[in-house]
C-alpha cells in the first residue's frame, strides 16, 4: 500500500462504513473515506458509534487484505498508525497507550477506536478486502451516558493533548502512517507489528478482566501471541482470547 492511497471526503454521512462498503468495488486501489460529520455510525456488536463535535470518522477500504487471520491483525496495524498521528500533531508520545484490541488511550482514557469488517472471502481463503473503521475524538469526548458501563473514560485530543486539529489534518498524519506499517507487514508479516504493538501496551504485566459472551476472565496480561490473541495468566493457568471486551 503507498502513501497515496485515494481518499473521499464528504461534509455529511450516515456511516463512511457503508459508504466504503457500497463504493468499493468502484475504487482503485486503497481509498480513505472521511465524512466531516457522521450520523449513523456503529461500533463493535452494533453498538452505536458517538460522534462528538469535530469528530473524526473515516473508513479505509483496503483491498486484497489477505486471509481473514491477516485482516484481523489489521487492528494492530491500525493502532499503531494512530498512535503515530497523535505523536505527529502533538510532538510527543507521552501519555499514548494501546488497548487490546482495537483502542488507543490518552492519559487513562480512549481517544479512539478502531472497527474492522471483511469482504469476502473467496473460494481460495482470501478476502476480497477489509474496512478499517476509526473515529477519534478530536475537539470533545461523547457524553458519558453513551458509554457502556464499566468502560474507560472517553477523552478528546484538544481536552488531554492541548492541540486542536481538523479532521483533514488527522488524516494527513493517519493515511502515511497506515501506509508505513502495512508496508512493514506486508513485507515482514505480523511479527515486528506485534514488537511494536507491546512496546506500546496498556496494563500490560498487569491484572485485567476480558469479558466474553458469557464469561469473565480475570488474569494477567502476559503479552498477545503470534495471531493477536489476548494472552492472560490465571489461576487455572494461561489463557488465550481471541476477542472479547477488556476492563481495568
Amino acid at each position: 500500500m503507498s502513501t497515496d492511497a485515494d481518499r473521499v471526503v464528504l461534509p455529511s454521512c450516515p456511516s463512511t462504513m457503508t459508504v466504503a462498503r457500497d463504493g468499493f468495488a468502484g475504487y482503485a486501489g486503497s481509498t480513505w473515506v472521511l465524512a466531516l460529520r457522521q450520523t449513523g455510525g456503529h461500533g463493535r456488536r452494533g453498538r452505536p458509534w458517538a460522534n462528538p463535535r469535530g469528530a473524526f470518522t473515516a473508513t479505509l477500504a483496503l483491498p486484497r487484505p489477505g486471509t481473514a487471520q491477516q485482516a484481523a491483525q489489521r487492528s494492530f496495524v491500525a493502532a499503531l498508525a494512530l498512535f503515530d498521528a497523535f505523536v505527529s500533531v502533538t510532538g510527543r508520545p507521552e501519555g499514548l497507550s494501546l488497548k487490546w484490541p482495537n483502542d488507543v488511550l490518552l492519559n487513562g482514557g480512549k481517544v479512539a477506536g478502531i472497527l474492522l469488517e471483511s469482504l469476502g472471502p473467496r473460494p481460495d481463503g482470501q478476502l476480497d478486502g477489509l474496512l478499517v473503521g476509526i473515529g477519534v475524538n478530536l475537539i470533545e469526548p461523547p457524553d458519558t451516558g453513551e458509554v457502556e458501563p464499566g468502560a474507560l473514560r472517553p477523552v478528546a485530543l484538544a481536552q488531554e493533548g492541548g492541540v486542536t486539529v481538523t479532521p483533514e489534518e488527522f488524516l494527513d498524519a493517519l493515511a502515511p502512517a497506515f501506509a508505513r506499517h502495512e508496508a512493514a507487514f506486508a513485507a515482514h508479516g505480523f511479527a515486528p507489528i506485534r514488537r511494536a504493538w507491546l512496546d506500546r501496551a496498556a496494563r500490560l504485566g498487569e491484572v485485567i478482566t476480558a469479558r466474553l459472551p458469557g464469561e469473565e476472565i480475570t488474569g494477567t496480561f502476559k503479552t498477545i501471541d503470534d495471531l493477536g490473541y489476548l494472552q492472560l495468566q490465571t489461576k487455572s493457568g494461561l489463557r488465550g482470547i481471541a476477542a472479547a471486551e477488556v476492563f481495568f
